[in-house]
């Protein structure tokens, strides 16, 4: 004995015509199209955190669009676009900025002005003997809210003078000779 089953499936939808509003609109307007709802651009304040990133999200609560059938308005998202500072760079929450450093102070030592980004500037001491590309830490000025800011890192870069006097290059030869540094290129040779 074979037993056999029919039935259809049915499916609920709203109306076509009037999208389950209940009602149909003879001559719809043209902007909103009869949704009673339109775009529409409006200029307003909006405070932007400390320390934000780039492409970050902020959500700004109500201020969104009106709700359908007179429902509360949703939430608006600002996306936030950081342009690029001419001094400083950003690596998370630290501060990055490349300072230039003469000869004499990187082999002597030296305090020096770097420039905060908020608050003018800040003594850092340069050692002596410092290398070309050494990076320094300063606490608490870099990206963040006040108390929480992260670090600022200052690279140093030694200027090599392009134009030397003939008494400065008279000097640098002397120093050279009293120096007596050994090559330092002496290690790459022994492969």
């Amino acid at each position: 004995m074979q037993a056999s089953q029919s039935g259809g499936f049915a499916f609920s939808e709203p109306c076509r015509d009037c999208r389950g509003r209940g009602l149909i609109i003879e001559t719809p307007c043209p902007v909103c199209s009869g949704t009673g709802r339109a775009r529409s651009t409006k200029t307003m304040q909006v405070r932007i955190p400390a320390g934000v990133d780039d492409g970050q999200r902020i959500r700004i609560k109500g201020k969104g669009g009106a709700g359908e059938n007179g429902g509360a308005s949703g939430d608006l998202y600002v996306t936030v676009h950081v342009t690029q500072h001419p001094v400083f760079g950003r690596n998370g929450d630290a501060l990055t900025v490349t300072v230039p450093v003469t000869y004499a102070e990187a082999t002597l030592g030296a305090e020096i002005d770097v420039p905060t980004l908020a608050d003018g500037t800040v003594r850092l001491r340069v050692p002596a003997g410092t290398p070309n590309g050494r990076t320094f830490r300063v606490k608490g000025r870099g990206v963040g809210k006040p108390g929480d800011a992260g670090d600022m890192l200052v690279t140093v870069e030694v200027e090599v003078p392009k134009h030397l006097s003939d008494e400065a290059k008279a000097a640098l030869t002397e120093f050279q000779r009293l120096a007596a540094e050994p090559n330092p290129r002496t290690h790459l040779m022994r492969s």
